[in-house]
């Protein structure tokens, strides 16, 4: 019974002692990794939008909140985030969205995307993936570059090669990845075109 007794103590005491390790290891790498992410984020949006002089919170999005699934054509894209694009007199030149999608193979892809007031798509930028090496993960270098400089309203991928501007090639031997990303920009660019609208008097 006294051995019993002890061992429960012991790993009481063992659990106790990593409890608050993990804890302050917590507490002195959360604003380095903090620091991090916002430094991401900002040359993410560099990346998106290189013309722009700053950027600037969407007061109508932050009031509302990153109600995330916006459109029910996209029930697992959400558009968590949305700033203000501008020149360096203030003026708006279009916006950049922070879109995640749920349908990746490996989890959530995570990426920024800058959209032009006439619907224009700068490109996107991704913060997060974790798709399969070889396959999914080529999406950096495969579908990242299609979507540049590219007017449409939705996007298609294609296995036969695109033909047309809201046509992507799809990243061979990964279709999910491929429909991912592609869903995840199509999400945001139905934000942008049903909610934003600059060119018919949006926000």
């Amino acid at each position: 019974m006294r051995s019993m007794l002890k061992d429960a103590l012991i790993l009481f005491a063992i659990t106790v002692i990593a409890g608050l390790l993990l804890g302050a290891v917590y507490q002195i790498t959360k604003d380095p990794i903090a620091a991090q992410e916002a430094l991401a984020a900002s040359n993410a949006c560099r990346e998106v939008f290189a013309d722009a002089a700053g950027f600037e919170q969407d007061e109508a999005f932050a009031s509302d909140g990153p109600t995330s699934v916006y459109n029910i054509q996209y029930p697992n894209e959400s558009v968590d985030d949305c700033l203000k694009a501008v020149d360096s007199n203030g003026e708006l030149l279009g916006y950049v969205l922070t879109v995640t999608t749920h349908e990746g193979y490996g989890g959530d892809i995570r990426f920024m995307m800058g959209i032009r007031n006439d619907g224009t798509l700068n490109g996107i930028s991704l913060l997060s993936i974790s798709e399969t090496a070889g396959l999914g993960m080529q999406a950096e270098d495969v579908l990242v570059p299609q979507f540049a400089g590219k007017n449409a309203v939705e996007f298609k991928y294609t296995k036969d090669g695109a033909m047309n501007d809201s046509e992507i090639d799809a990243i061979s031997g990964a279709t999910i990845t491929t429909n991912a990303v592609t869903n995840g920009v199509n999400a945001g660019l139905s934000y942008f075109h049903s909610v934003l609208n600059p060119e018919e008097g949006g926000n």
